[in-house]
């Protein structure tokens, strides 16, 4: 039943990547999780942020393709925050508490939708070089739930995980999706009554992204062709937003691809970051990108100005 948590990959990650506990706000109760794997030089990393069910463990397939890549990976947990103002305010004071200028975003579901409001609330002075977006949304209405939005710190936590737990994947799934699942419930048992209640506050308290304020972000959106969370007019509305973004689909993978598609998604998310190498937006240590692939990159940012510059 419990594959991921007794896999050698999970057990490795728990034992040589330690977690972090972070307080930047004047409310001592306000803490943050992380692991902050990979080379410290890196003033722009990337930092993965989880969906309402999930803690900081669940990118930990990330946290080890990447880092043995060369890459500096951030996967982080948020405190209780019950308002979206309030966690981007929290969330800038943290990249300052890490000495972190500009980052790259990958969110889940809500932490998908929180790295957009980040960038669009930093917008004037930019925090996000990029972002990518696995199985997101950009407006709550989706949900249909902003007037249950003030209600739930009212809800006891069984309650509100069977909320959660009801858009989870129910039928038939392969082995994989089956152990990603089981490892999210357990993953769900570990969050608190006011953590689960403040994230589905977030998630459907009535708010939508103005594009327009973080139109020169790059992005790439990921998603799945098979049963997820999220409807066909949320994701079509996600196309609509990022004209340009670079679109990953995958042909199957449920709400948490990140867990049992991880090759595919770390591929994904490798191409993403590949287009930064040789910049000063790097993720990655330098000596581990080869001189030809640098080489590469030079001419396709060349061509890409020689491109604006005809247009």
């Amino acid at each position: 039943m419990e594959e991921i948590k007794v896999s050698p990959d999970y057990n490795w990650f728990r034992s040589t990547v330690p977690l972090k506990r972070i307080i930047v706000d004047d409310d001592d109760s306000k803490v943050w999780s992380l692991y902050d794997a990979g080379p410290k030089s890196i003033r722009c990393p990337i930092i993965f942020l989880p969906p309402v069910s999930g803690t900081a463990e669940v990118f930990f397939q990330q946290v080890l393709a990447l880092t043995g890549w060369g890459y500096r990976v951030i996967s982080l947990q948020y405190p209780v925050y019950w308002d979206l103002l309030e966690f981007c305010d929290g969330f800038r004071k943290l990249l300052d508490h890490l000495q972190l200028d500009k980052v790259h975003l990958c969110g889940a579901s809500l932490g998908g939708f929180l790295a957009q409001k980040f960038a669009e609330c930093t917008y004037k002075s930019p925090r996000v070089h990029s972002l990518i977006l696995c199985n997101s949304f950009s407006d709550t209405s989706i949900f249909n739930q902003t007037w249950a939005a003030n209600s739930f710190w009212l809800m006891p936590a069984f309650m509100l995980k069977k909320i959660v737990l009801g858009n989870f994947a129910k039928g038939p799934v392969d082995p994989k999706m089956a152990d990603a699942i089981d490892f999210m419930v357990d993953r769900l048992e570990s969050l608190n009554q006011s953590d689960l209640a403040s994230r589905l506050t977030l998630n459907c308290q009535n708010s939508y992204v103005e594009p327009h304020k973080i139109k020169d972000v790059v992005v790439t959106i990921i998603d799945v062709f098979d049963h997820s969370a999220l409807s066909l007019e949320a994701k079509e509305e996600m196309y609509k937003l990022y004209p340009n973004a670079r679109r990953a689909h995958l042909k199957t993978g449920g709400n948490f691809p990140y867990l049992c598609r991880s090759a595919e998604v770390n591929l994904y998310i490798q191409i993403h970051l590949r287009q930064f190498h040789g910049t000063r937006y790097a993720a990655i240590n330098p000596s581990m990108v080869s001189a030809e692939e640098l080489e590469v990159q030079k001419t396709q940012l060349t061509e890409d100005r020689d491109g604006d510059d005809s247009q």
